[in-house]
């Protein structure tokens, strides 16, 4: 790996950096291979500040742009973070020396489905929706704060289109479990320039952080290339 290149990590809806790269050992394999990291809480989340106004959390995007390092950074995103990634690096390719996704694909291209996971935050959870249930199990760890988890989703981010991604000249990587329901990961990877594409047997979308294969991959990824 090129030491000189900071790693920024953006985690996905509902969680932090610390519970998603520390917990799960990204940063410190990322440590070991002599990188710096760069975890960025997002709006709601972990550290970050937690309004309750969804008109705070109308630009996302440019909440991470102006959290980034200058000169151009590796990025790894995992769910909503990859989201995010691929706004930046659509407005700003130059801010980016490679990008990794994790449980992202088809899903991007659609409606965001907020109105499922806003009415299980609501309602404590979903019984006949498990992801719905999930993200509301989420919402429940001490370091969550409900009413700004529900701000965040009642400003919900956009699809993207296949314009943006042709903006996206940089390396990605998508990696994907098998079993994601925000897969395939094929139109992603193919409406993207420069992209390859992982798929993590057996994986389902919570699991995708925590896959020895996408930590493996991701780590080759980024050790690649000038």
């Amino acid at each position: 790996m090129n030491p000189s290149t900071p790693v920024a990590l953006l985690h996905g809806f509902a969680t932090s950096s610390a519970r998603t790269w520390g917990e799960n050992g990204w940063l410190d394999l990322l440590a070991d291979a002599g990188r710096e990291t760069v975890p960025i809480d997002l709006l709601g989340h972990g550290t970050a500040e937690k309004p309750h106004d969804p008109a705070a959390y109308t630009d996302l995007e440019g909440y991470v742009a102006d959290r980034l390092p200058v000169g151009p950074v590796d990025a790894v995103g995992f769910s909503m973070g990859a989201r995010l990634l691929l706004g930046v690096a659509a407005a700003q390719p130059g801010r980016f020396r490679r990008i990794v996704t994790l449980g992202v694909g088809r899903n991007l291209f659609e409606p965001s489905g907020s109105d499922v996971v806003i009415r299980a935050l609501e309602a404590g959870g979903d019984p006949a929706n498990p992801v719905a249930a999930y993200f509301a199990r989420l919402a429940e760890h001490p370091d969550a704060d409900r009413d700004a988890l529900l701000a965040c989703m009642k400003a919900p981010l956009p699809a993207l289109t296949t314009d943006d991604c042709a903006r996206v000249t940089v390396p990605v990587l998508v990696v994907i479990g098998e079993r994601d329901f925000a897969g395939p990961g094929d139109p992603l990877a193919d409406a993207l320039p420069d992209a390859r594409l992982v798929v993590l047997r057996g994986a389902d979308h919570f699991s995708t952080p925590k896959d020895f294969g996408a930590i493996d991959a991701t780590l080759r990824f980024l050790d690649e290339g000038p």
